[in-house]
């Protein structure tokens, strides 16, 4: 079996025709900032322009303890009535600062089966001053009038037993209608503070 070596040359090389640059760069499209609002709604930039978008939350402060921070979308370009069908998975970490306490479980009750309801991405969110949840959603070809709606989100946060949560949430908006708009909120109460950046993927 013959060893293939790459030098800085074979990389600068490949770079050079295209094969390494243009994968996965981002083009940022928009910002939305919380101020003790109800919800952050991204109702435009949501199109045909790209095959992928990333929803990057940062700092999502909730003014409730003990919350769910949640998303859903949309495919009524008008009212933006957040209630499309979906079918989800989710996974949950833990870690508490005692260290007396780990886990790693899947969490049925935070998945969704054919629901209109909003899916959570992460639980137990606590609102102590120094306390908020970050990560990032992907949603795969919004615009797409043959296949469903692909998504996966991860989050880290603090939730309110002072553990280091982290969470893995899967599943498809069940239509082929395009998606556009998504809605992220807390189960009670207001975000606080934070920002939801939105990038396309090219």
């Amino acid at each position: 079996m013959s060893i293939i070596k790459l030098n800085n040359r074979a990389v600068k090389d490949a770079t050079a025709v295209g094969s390494i640059t243009g994968l996965g760069n981002l083009k940022f499209i928009s910002r939305s900032t919380a101020s003790s609002s109800s919800s952050l709604s991204i109702t435009s930039g949501i199109d045909s322009t790209y095959k992928e978008y990333i929803f990057f939350f940062n700092n999502i402060h909730p003014a409730t303890d003990n919350v769910v921070f949640s998303f859903n979308g949309s495919d009524d370009s008008s009212s933006h009535s957040y209630n499309i069908t979906k079918t989800t998975t989710f996974f949950d970490a833990y870690h508490s600062e005692s260290d007396s306490e780990t886990g790693l479980s899947y969490k049925s009750s935070y998945d969704l089966a054919q629901s209109t309801d909003y899916q959570p991405l992460t639980y137990q969110v606590s609102n102590d001053n120094d306390a908020c949840v970050s990560g990032f959603l992907h949603l795969f070809e919004p615009s797409s009038s043959v296949f469903v709606k692909n998504f996966i989100a991860r989050t880290s946060g603090n939730n309110e037993d002072n553990h280091a949560q982290d969470d893995s949430v899967g599943g498809y908006f069940n239509t082929t209608a395009p998606i556009t708009a998504l809605d992220f909120k807390f189960s009670s109460g207001n975000i606080d503070s934070g920002t939801v950046d939105m990038y396309g993927v090219l």
